[in-house]
């Protein structure tokens, strides 16, 4: 199919393959869009069909009252869980739970590659959880959803690993840019949670994703914010240590909700009964709850925009903190399908709206209104979460459009973020893959680099010239060398510094310096070496931190002796052959 298009674009337009991934990215984009618009459209369908219809018809042909039908609601989350289970067990098992991690998964350590039928899966599984009450977003589901149509599109057109695993990051930007009206939080949600990667050739295919996907959603949703957010005000620089404290309580709620989760999803997952029907006990579970909070249900939304507009009670609000908590918790670590992306900012603005309340009885007058806190405690809210503070402070910006609120927003989600990295090394979205000795970092399974020592793929030979050599004489030995850096070594097999064809050009311009230049002169010696028993992910960190692609190896920091190099690209390879033995397992 590649070749199929190179032969009709490559030759008649003189397409790159850089021009070709930019046109698939818009084609990611696009059905990303519609897909998003189709799945919106299958949550109204499925809550009308779980919660309207059938109070038309206990009312009407039952004769039951409203207090009547308000003891049915269990069964609605069990009914609804009971259909999606067995669509998750038998077609798509990745599609349970939030969804997230299982791209991260897929990007990370399976080349991108993700089953086509997981979009659909996931769209019909999500639809049905959320239109029955199950306490989760849509976000999760249209990430995995856009991920998987760019995977699909990779796939189809035999693009490379790489490749692939940029069209999945732009359908995750797609996802997130269509459902919330927020492209640019897309676009940083996909480079920093999904791909870890900021280079401009994965920027650009992303950002043509999320731009389209916006435009089509745009166009036939509206282009209106999300949450309609009363005017605010800073109304003293006072009250900045105000948002610092709320940022850290914020922080503290965040882990107990990723902790909650993690446990929940290990409890279910030990249940001794079949999967498929684990979800209808969580629904039911949730359903009880329902019966006295019904603010749990689903997204939320309608709770959060009457904590905006500080039209609820500081009690009804911290109780609603934790009981969402249980509810996202029940619902998702059961095996439904949702995301944790509204349930997070549901807790924000609850416990922001909570500590506003306090904080205006305390300071009256001196404060904005308890809506403000709410708003910001949204952003640090999913910024604990998801120990992604960039994407935090966009998102909550583009989905209020309002950029007064800028600077209280980042210094809460700042605070918030650091607390739930002190408090816990795993994110919500990473915490599910470590239960199963997977740690992803950067696009990486560190679990596999700590495992591999420097010593088992380090190169023994290398090219290297004494401390004393001449210019004329390095400039020859570059000349019959295939290597870009030459270790400047001394009878002791000491390491004076590393040379590199970059450092040669300063002298090369200059004339009459062949015979007064020696090594030593033109050498780095602010070496960055590594040892022979430090493990790949510790190495992985010294690579990136000057964009390296040489290291020296020394058998010890006290010697100084060199016993080889590590290549960045060696280290990539043996990475990939472990990661693969690892997935053969």
């Amino acid at each position: 199919m590649q070749k199929y298009i190179k032969k009709i674009f490559g030759r008649q337009l003189h397409l790159s393959e850089t021009n070709i991934l930019i046109i698939l990215a818009i084609v990611v984009g696009t059905g990303t869009g519609f897909g998003a618009i189709l799945f919106i459209s299958l949550i109204e369908y499925a809550r009308e069909l779980f919660f309207n219809y059938p109070s038309d018809v206990l009312s009407g042909i039952l004769g039951m009252g409203e207090v009547g039908y308000k003891w049915w609601i269990p069964i609605i989350p069990a009914v609804g869980a009971l259909m999606a289970g067995p669509i998750i067990y038998y077609f798509a098992r990745e599609a349970k739970g939030h969804g997230v991690p299982e791209v991260m998964d897929a990007v990370a350590r399976k080349g991108g590659i993700i089953r086509p039928r997981v979009a659909a899966v996931k769209a019909l599984a999500s639809a049905i959880c959320l239109g029955s009450g199950g306490s989760a977003g849509r976000e999760g589901p249209i990430i995995q959803i856009g991920s998987a149509i760019g995977s699909t599109i990779g796939q189809l057109f035999k693009m490379s690993g790489n490749r692939v695993k940029i069209l999945v990051g732009c359908g995750a930007a797609a996802g997130i840019s269509a459902v919330f009206n927020a492209p640019i939080a897309g676009i940083f949600f996909s480079l920093e949670i999904i791909l870890g990667d900021f280079a401009i050739k994965t920027f650009a295919p992303v950002l043509l994703s999320s731009v389209i996907a916006s435009v089509i959603s745009r166009s036939m949703l509206g282009n209106t914010p999300a949450f309609e957010v009363p005017a605010y005000h800073l109304v003293s620089a006072w009250e900045i240590p105000l948002y610092v404290l709320m940022g850290i309580l914020c922080g503290a709620v965040a882990v107990m909700f990723t902790r909650v989760l993690g446990w929940s999803e290990t409890f279910f997952d030990n249940l001794k009964i079949h999967d498929a029907v684990k979800p209808a006990i969580g629904g039911l579970l949730l359903g009880i709850i329902g019966i006295f909070f019904p603010q749990i249900f689903a997204d939320g939304y309608n709770s959060i925009d009457n904590a905006l507009h500080s039209n609820m009670f500081m009690g009804m609000m911290a109780i609603l903190v934790f009981l969402k908590v249980a509810a996202t918790s029940l619902t998702l670590g059961s095996g439904n399908s949702g995301g944790i992306f509204a349930p997070s900012l549901f807790m924000g603005a609850m416990a922001g709206g909570a500590f506003g309340k306090v904080v205006g009885n305390i300071f009256p007058g001196q404060t904005a209104s308890a809506g403000a806190y709410s708003l910001v405690g949204m952003a640090a809210l999913v910024g604990g979460t998801t120990h992604a503070p960039i994407t935090a402070i966009l998102i909550i910006f583009e989905m209020t459009n309002d950029y007064r609120i800028i600077l209280p927003l980042m210094v809460a989600v700042t605070f918030s973020t650091l607390v739930a990295r002190h408090l816990s090394e795993h994110s919500i979205y990473t915490i599910k893959l470590a239960a199963r000795g997977v740690l992803l970092k950067g696009g990486k399974d560190l679990a596999v680099l700590r495992e591999i020592k420097v010593r088992e793929v380090m190169d023994k030979n290398y090219e290297s010239v004494g401390p004393n050599t001449p210019l004329s004489k390095i400039i020859h030995t570059i000349e019959l060398s295939r290597e870009s850096y030459f270790m400047v070594v001394d009878s002791d097999q000491l390491l004076h510094g590393v040379i590199s064809f970059q450092d040669l050009r300063e002298f090369l311009t200059r004339g009459g310096l062949d015979d007064l230049v020696i090594a030593e002169d033109v050498a780095h010696t602010e070496i960055i070496s590594v040892l022979a028993e430090d493990s790949l992910e510790e190495v992985r960190q010294k690579f990136a931190l000057q964009d390296l692609q040489l290291l020296p190896v020394l058998d010890s920091k006290q010697s100084g002796k060199i016993i080889g190099v590590l290549r960045h690209s060696d280290m990539i390879t043996v990475y990939n052959k472990r990661l693969i033995e690892t997935l053969s397992d």
